[in-house]
């Protein structure tokens, strides 16, 4: 392997054009004379980053302590250095040559021969399975992940007895723990088993083990009802979304992106990228177009700190390159400005460094969920280009298993390079030791995971399926309608099972409105239910609140607790109103831009201003503003909203722009079962959005608005008032 990959090194180097000085490195043979060669800027910093890593491990010796610690704690960051030092070494030593990072490599894993034998249940362990090297067993798969490709590098260059020795003190233990010992964790459909069939496979591979590679593709009884193999046809849909969202996707497309490369290099005739459609070429693109200026929409348990800047999608860029050739994949590991070092990332960064990245297609899209696509879907709308477009997240997707939340039918909305209309994701401090060890916090349950923490209706202050995620994974929304077109992007979906006797319906639109410049999101929210009902719409925001149109009764001296369980405990409320007419709006700025959300009101309606943050003892929950519209003692209930994008305020000139709505209303009619919007600007335009919820494109709807008659086709239309044929 070592020789291979540093005759496609020296093979670019003959072939290359000089580009600049920094370019040139020393590549060493192996025969251990150096010559100097040009490498790929991208491919040239990379390896640069792994030397100076690298050597400051060795600069420390071999530190492999008995594992003590949770996550976040000095054993479990040291056995995770140790497993990037032993895999970078590895990639090293095939790049150069150079003997002294074969040597480390070679002297960290005999010390690991010394110490795994001796290990146990970890110490730290909590309510997950248990590890060895880690305090959950998913650690353990990681290392091996990471290590088998080290130990890859320079398995061959070992003696008999250094080999006999890794071989069976550490490598042949880890995967009987990993599939025999943790078989309940290695044969479920789940991102833990995909990184622990992953690491079984690859070692199975490297060690000659057939029956390890089949375990690993076929599940620990070779039925093929279970792993690696079952993972990618039951936790992708069609399209490529992984079933636990984005950032748990993002998270589980290292392991099958690289035992898929294994695969294709040991056994090619079983053309995995060509699997089911090539599920794992989509699944790589996919990931991608869940981001908005490079981090992951925060569905259910997400860290919202996590980008395409992460080592699974340093990987998975590469690879996706190799098989598909796609120059739009360059321009994303040009902003990634990393690669990896193998024979992927070395093309991939010389034709990067030739110049012939194309930006990559972001796009309004709709990605179905669960194996056969019938899961319910997101979808994703955008409008203009570059890192400060707009783009509207409809998550109608299922529960997503253990790490889903309870929010069914929510929303997110970015705009000038900002999250507009927030999602929390997950209550939890990664590797922050003082938070519990970097797990999740006791407010992931009590908080982010309920229905009141997201942009989804509550009804009768209960979350969804009750908060039963175990029940909640047996039933998904239906997705009824999308559409992308320029001028009207709008998507369905309607779900019957969160709550008995409650039906809801959303129609999510990105509207043109006629005379304004960026399109005005309209939410159409219609609820019906078997007996009379309290429903709460909440709205997270980012923000400061500028105006609002409607008098608030603030609680100044002291703010009272919204409710007492099912995240409703964890509201301070900052005031209430009732707003009227054309009063119901609020706006507020964020980063030089003002945003008004307004709505119809209902009889019977209220509007709650609060703010998370209440009842949390430890500060383990981030203070944010939410507004919600309450309705209360009524069997239905049809939520009607708009958000506008407008003005400008620059702090340096002091300059303001357009500072108030240009809208000057918001109407909501019912025409038999067709829901209609009218949006009139303060010029006097008047924008209708008409649904009727029919999707034969051929039939023909009408309804009389303000004395004119409209028409549309099919599911739903835009139409000007006063233009010609409406």
């Amino acid at each position: 392997m070592r020789s291979l990959f540093l005759a496609a090194a020296m093979a670019f180097v003959s072939m290359a054009t000089p580009i600049n000085a920094a370019a040139y490195s020393k590549v060493v043979s192996p025969g251990g004379g150096e010559t100097t060669s040009q490498l790929p800027p991208l491919f040239q910093d990379e390896m640069e980053r792994a030397q100076e890593f690298v050597h400051a491990m060795m600069e420390q010796g071999v530190v492999v302590p008995i594992p003590k610690d949770p996550g976040g704690g000095y054993t479990h960051e040291q056995h995770k250095r140790n497993y990037r030092a032993i895999h970078q070494g590895g990639q090293l030593y095939a790049i150069t040559g150079d003997e002294k990072y074969r040597v480390y490599v070679r002297d960290m894993l005999l010390a690991y021969a010394e110490l795994y034998p001796t290990l146990g249940d970890h110490p730290a362990k909590a309510n997950q399975n248990v590890g060895r090297l880690f305090w959950q067993v998913l650690n353990d798969a990681m290392w091996l992940v990471h290590a088998v490709q080290g130990y890859r590098e320079i398995r061959d260059t070992l003696s008999n007895a250094e080999r006999a020795r890794i071989d069976g003190k550490v490598f042949r233990p880890a995967v009987k723990f990993l599939s025999v010992e943790s078989q309940r964790t290695f044969d479920r459909i789940h991102n833990h088993a995909t990184w622990a069939t992953a690491g079984v496979g690859m070692t199975g591979y490297l060690l000659g083990d057939q029956d390890m590679v089949d375990r690993a593709l076929l599940g620990s009884d070779k039925s093929g009802d279970t792993g690696f193999l079952r993972q990618s046809e039951l936790l992708f849909s069609p399209d490529g979304y992984y079933t636990e969202g984005p950032y748990y996707q993002r998270f589980a497309l290292l392991p099958f992106v690289v035992f898929a490369n294994d695969i294709e290099r040991n056994e090619p005739e079983r053309r995995i990228f060509e699997h089911r459609d090539g599920i794992l070429q989509k699944a790589i693109t996919t990931t991608i177009q869940l981001t908005y200026g490079g981090y992951f929409f925060p569905f259910n348990d997400a860290i919202r700190d996590k980008s395409l800047n992460t080592a699974e999608l340093y990987e998975g860029v590469a690879i996706a390159y190799g098989v598909t050739q796609d120059p739009g994949l360059l321009s994303i590991a040009k902003w990634q400005d990393r690669t990896v070092l193998n024979e992927n990332g070395l093309a991939l960064s010389s034709d990067l460094a030739a110049g012939k990245a194309e930006p990559f297609d972001f796009k309004s899209m709709l990605l179905t969920d669960g194996p056969d696509g019938d899961r319910g879907a997101v979808a994703i709308f955008r409008y203009g280009a570059g890192p400060r477009h707009t783009a509207l997240v409809a998550k109608n997707s299922s529960q997503g298993m253990g790490h889903g939340h309870f929010d069914k039918l929510s929303w997110q909305l970015y705009a000038n390079g900002r999250e507009i209309v927030r999602d929390y994701g997950a209550a939890r401090f990664l590797n922050i030791e003082a938070k519990e060890g970097g797990r999740y916090l006791p407010e992931n349950e009590s908080w982010a995971k309920q229905t009141i923490a997201h942009n989804a209706l509550v009804v009768n202050e209960t979350s969804h399926f009750g908060g039963d995620g175990d029940y909640a994974d047996k039933f998904a929304p239906k997705q009824q309608y999308f559409s992308s077109a320029s001028d009207l992007q709008l998507s369905t979906a309607t779900i019957d099972s969160a709550y008995e006797g409650v039906t809801m319906t959303r129609t999510m639109a990105m509207l043109d409105v006629m005379g304004l410049t960026e399109p005005v999101v309209v939410d159409v929210l219609r609820a019906d239910a078997d007996e009379a009902s309290q429903f709460d719409l909440p709205l997270h925001y980012s923000g400061h609140i500028m105006e609002t149109g409607f008098e608030v009764a603030r609680n100044v001296a002291g703010r009272p607790v919204l409710g007492s369980d099912h995240g409703y405990q964890h509201v301070w409320v900052d005031g209430t109103s009732s707003p009227q007419s054309d009063k119901a709006y609020m706006t507020w700025i964020l980063d030089g831009r003002f945003y008004t959300y307004r709505f119809v009101p209902q009889v019977n309606g209220q509007v709650i201003l609060g703010e998370s943050g209440a009842n949390d003892p430890a500060f383990n929950l981030r203070r944010e503003p939410l507004v919600i519209q309450r309705v209360t003692g009524v069997k239905s209930a049809t939520f009607v909203s708009a958000l506008e994008s407008h003005g400008l305020y620059d702090g340096a000139t002091e300059q303001t722009i357009d500072s108030r709505s240009l809208i000057r209303s918001l109407r909501y009619q019912k025409h038999n079962e067709y829901d209609v919007v009218i949006v009139e600007t303060k010029n006097g335009a008047k924008t209708v959005l008409a649904i009727s919820y029919h999707d034969d494109p051929d039939l023909t709807h009408s309804a009389s608005i303000d004395g004119q008659t409209v028409r549309w086709k099919g599911f739903a239309g835009r139409i000007v008032l006063g233009e010609e044929g409406n």
